[in-house]
């Protein structure tokens, strides 16, 4: 073989594989489209079962009903008829997907405005202008029944009405992501004023002009918004908050990078979102049983049972009325029927989600395997690389396909495919992929939550990575704001999202620092260990170090805080947190599943700390930490408070507050403070009040104002055995 031929042939191969990065990256309408008709042919495939007991009906402004009830628009009592008899019949919720924008020109008061300069009609005018409008007796049927509206986003400047939902923020803004309009195409005040639900009915067209997805928020007006669908799910589950979850908000990996929203959930229902905050639709077969004519409900000739308990939507499915929509599964369907069935979706859980790291899983997949492919071609020959090659084209198809029957991803079969018969002449770049495969692997699993110094440690020494469990030896922190239900009274979502923020990035900071791993937030909460993954010898005394530093971090927001409140003219309350520190032995690991996991920890280490922050409420210290903490952490400022029986525990457990580093301990001020301490607590065990109230005493002289709260309770324990 020629000498230069290797030369070639990783030339080629390199450029090959740049060309076909890029080209999925840059993802041209072609590519896209291809990938699109695949996604729309598994759907036609394997649609979404149909639920037997259909919890979404709607009520249909039919061919049948405009013959039967005359042309549209009807007047508005109608409609109000049509709210009624749902709410008597038992409808959880009622959504009307029409906007309702001008006054009903069939009303009383317009036929008296029309007839008002004949002479003839005088008597009916009068009587007309004090009959109540249609609009009105509409407006109070809505607001005698679970109603949701529908407002479009548009182009304009009118801005639609206050949300009915509150929301509360996880990571970026969605704001920056979601479609977003500069006003709204709403329903009349009167209307729109009394209904307890109000949803974007907006879609935004592919150039195809098929729905695949649907918005969830929209954003209109600079006010954040749920769709029709979500607005009435929230009403059906009778939840006044939708919770949204961005890039930033979990320990799924960003890198900094504002990848848009991951999630939206209401109560419990959590819904799989696309970075725009669009939810994938996985549409069941049309059933004309999903439909009653708004006839019969006018009428009266409708059955009950077909309403009760199930979420009503008023839509048209009239050709003249032009609310019909492609989607993979029919080429014109009611628009109804798209928000009936993404409501359907909502709530038998059953979504389609193209996950966050789909399109490098795809990247990385197609890398691969391309170099596998030229490594044989070099090594052993077109004709076996043909058949591993022709393989793996199959092989990314079944995994498609079993990804999306099994789990409901989407993953793009197509690309990949052509882009192994591209690199079909490349040569092996193996080596070079497995390794740097490795890195990302480890500084993707650790970098939200890792210190930066440990991740490339860790990147450059990855042997050092236990995937599954072990047990080890930790120290965990649990730390916890203290009446933080106070603090978050009168704040909006938005403004107790950037105060946590706030609160916690600079605690982290001093987690990160101290060699810890962030665990998670939970609300008010973070919990932290150290000693994993990297092995930490120090590693209770690096918790304390990071206790004492989160204590004087908060310190200075409180007193930030205070500046900004005072220059406000405002009063702020001081926040402050309670610590709780435990060593102990643990399984530490990787949790989840290979689509989503976490690095934890896992024992009843982790028990007791939570159980030792829950104690500092009681002993009104700020920092208290087990027995083997403080045995572990030798020389810094620790003293013994009690015997304490825990939560889940049989024995008592010998508890120490924290005061401070090695400069506190070595000090004259606290060896004062741990003789009397020490004298104190020998007094009260053996029972002699009158001594154990003199050294109480003599404690609180020494002018150590963070155990106030710990010699009250002595105090108290004290006057109880009197």
């Amino acid at each position: 073989m020629d000498l230069r031929a290797p030369s070639i042939h990783l030339i080629l191969t390199v450029a090959l594989l740049f060309v076909a990065v890029a080209l999925r990256i840059a993802d041209p309408e072609a590519v896209a489209r291809l990938r699109l008709s695949v996604f729309d042919s598994y759907l036609a495939l394997a649609p979404r079962p149909l639920p037997e007991a259909l919890p979404v009906r709607i009520v249909d402004i039919d061919e049948a009903s405009l013959k039967r009830v005359g042309q549209w628009p009807w007047p508005r009592t109608h409609i109000a008829r049509i709210i009624d008899r749902l709410k008597e019949a038992g409808a959880r919720t009622i959504t009307l997907d029409l906007i309702l924008a001008e006054p009903d020109r069939l009303s009383p008061e317009a036929f008296a405005k029309q007839f008002a300069e004949v002479p003839e009609l005088a008597p009916l005018v009068g009587e007309a202008s004090s009959l109540p409008s249609n609009d009105a007796r509409l407006a109070a049927a809505i607001a005698a029944a679970p109603v949701v509206l529908g407002f479009a986003g548009s182009g304009g400047t009118e801005k639609p009405p206050p949300p009915r939902a509150h929301f509360v923020l996880a990571g970026d803004d969605p704001q920056g992501f979601v479609p977003s309009f500069s006003g709204a195409i709403s329903d009349l005040a009167i209307l729109s004023a009394r209904a307890p639900g109000l949803g974007a009915v907006n879609w935004i067209p592919r150039r195809d002009q098929i729905i695949r997805r649907v918005p969830l928020l929209v954003s209109a007006a600079g006010t954040l918004y749920p769709s029709l669908p979500l607005e009435t799910l929230r009403i059906a589950l009778k939840e006044t908050t939708v919770f949204v979850r961005s890039s930033g908000g979990s320990r799924l990996m960003s890198f900094g990078q504002r990848t848009g929203v991951e999630t939206v959930s209401v109560g419990r229902t959590v819904m799989p979102t696309d970075p725009n905050g669009e939810l994938w639709l996985r549409l069941s077969r049309h059933d004309a049983r999903r439909y009653i004519s708004a006839h019969r409900i006018l009428d009266g000739s409708y059955d009950a049972e077909e309403i009760a308990g199930r979420d009503i939507l008023i839509g048209t499915s009239a050709v003249g009325l032009l609310d019909l929509r492609a989607t993979p599964l029919d080429a014109a369907v009611p628009g109804v029927e798209i928000h009936a069935q993404a409501l359907e979706q909502m709530l038998s859980g059953d979504h389609l989600s193209r996950p966050a790291l789909a399109t490098g899983a795809e990247l990385l997949f197609l890398v691969a395997l391309g170099a596998v492919v030229a490594w044989m071609i070099y090594h052993i020959g077109a004709v076996a690389a043909a058949a591993v090659g022709a393989l793996a084209i199959v092989a990314v198809f079944a995994g498609s396909w079993l990804a999306y029957t099994h789990a409901g991803f989407l993953f793009d079969p197509v690309y990949p495919a052509l882009a192994i018969l591209l690199l079909y002449l490349a040569t092996s770049l193996n080596t070079y992929i497995e390794t740097e495969s490795d890195r990302n692997r480890v500084r993707s699993a650790f970098s939200h939550y890792v210190a930066p110094q440990l991740v490339e440690e860790l990147a450059r020494n990855h042997d050092k990575l236990k995937l599954g469990g072990e047990m080890r030896e930790v120290s965990v922190l649990f730390a916890d704001v203290r009446g933080f239900t106070k603090i978050s009274e009168g704040m909006s979502a938005e403004e107790l999202i950037r105060f946590l923020n706030r609160l916690f990035t600079p605690l982290s900071d001093v987690i990160l620092a101290a060699r810890g791993t962030i665990d998670k937030f939970m609300g008010d909460a973070v919990m932290a260990f150290w000693n994993a993954p990297l092995a930490d010898p120090r590693h209770a005394h690096n918790a304390c170090a990071a206790a004492l530093g989160m204590l004087k971090e908060l310190d200075k927001l409180n007193a930030a805080w205070a500046e900004e409140a005072l220059r406000a003219g405002e009063e702020v309350a001081r926040v402050r947190i309670g610590i709780g520190l435990n060593t102990g032995a643990c399984c530490v690991g990787n949790v989840g599943s290979p689509q989503r996991f976490d690095y934890s920890i896992l024992g009843d280490v982790v028990n007791t700390a939570s159980r030792l922050e829950e104690a500092t409420k009681t002993y009104g210290v700020p920092i208290i930490a087990g027995a083997r903490t403080a045995n572990a952490a030798r020389g810094l400022a620790f003293l013994e408070i009690d015997a304490a029986m825990m939560r889940g525990k049989e024995h008592p457990q010998r508890i120490f507050a924290l005061l401070g580093d090695e400069a506190v301990a070595s000090s004259e001020r606290f060896r004062r403070l741990a003789d009397a301490h020490g004298a104190l607590m020998a007094a009260m065990a053996a029972g002699d009040l009158a001594a154990a109230h003199a050294k109480l005493d003599a404690c609180r002289q020494l002018g150590w104002p963070e155990l106030g709260g710990l010699l009250d309770a002595y105090a108290r324990r004290l006057d109880a055995r009197s």
